[in-house]
């Protein structure tokens, strides 16, 4: 199964993307592990990537497009994947859907995380899930960031017949057995 998990900041994607991969046997395919990885390594993608990290701007779109198409072109994404943290905008779902077109393999779904504002806010700020600096200014500001660049591949999604919503609140557990549900396995 090919797969991305989207939702806001504190939805609960990083602890759904591990429980969910590892019930499909899947890796679970983070952008943060990927530019860890090659940083780490010192890739020429990880270079790059680390002169913008270094002075604390965001990865261009095409190193970032370029660390997952690396990153899916591995053995054990073959036959599927749960991306994470990737697509952001709709620039890098066009290009997701442009490689997974040329290679004759398709996403199966998209599942998003509905969770509200004020959940997330308050979860973030009473459960410390957050950022070590985390005010409620800075979740409030990294919210309006997710509906201005990220909420807008859920009707990317949604109009490709691809998209599933999921009610983000709840137990672990709760949410897991939801999107199991949607994904029929």
């Amino acid at each position: 199964m090919r797969l991305v998990l989207v939702g806001p900041p504190g939805a609960g994607k990083g602890t759904q993307a591990a429980v969910i991969a590892q019930s499909l046997a899947i890796p679970h395919i983070s952008t943060g592990d990927i530019f860890r990885a090659n940083v780490g390594q010192g890739t020429p993608l990880g270079l790059q990537a680390k002169e913008y990290m270094d002075a604390g701007t965001l990865v261009p779109d095409e190193v970032t497009n370029a660390m997952v198409a690396d990153r899916l072109a591995e053995p054990d994404a073959v036959a599927g994947f749960l991306l994470d943290g990737y697509p952001r905008n709709l620039g890098q779902a066009d290009v997701l859907s442009q490689q997974l077109d040329a290679s004759k393999t398709p996403l199966d779904v998209v599942v998003e995380l509905v969770v509200d504002t004020e959940h997330v806010v308050q979860r973030l700020l009473s459960r410390g899930q957050g950022r070590a600096d985390d005010t409620e200014e800075i979740i409030r500001h990294r919210l309006e960031v997710y509906a201005s660049e990220t909420e807008p591949l859920v009707d990317y999604y949604r109009e490709r017949g691809v998209l599933r919503a999921i009610d983000g609140v709840g137990s672990v557990d709760e949410v897991t057995d939801r999107i199991l549900s949607v994904l029929k396995v």
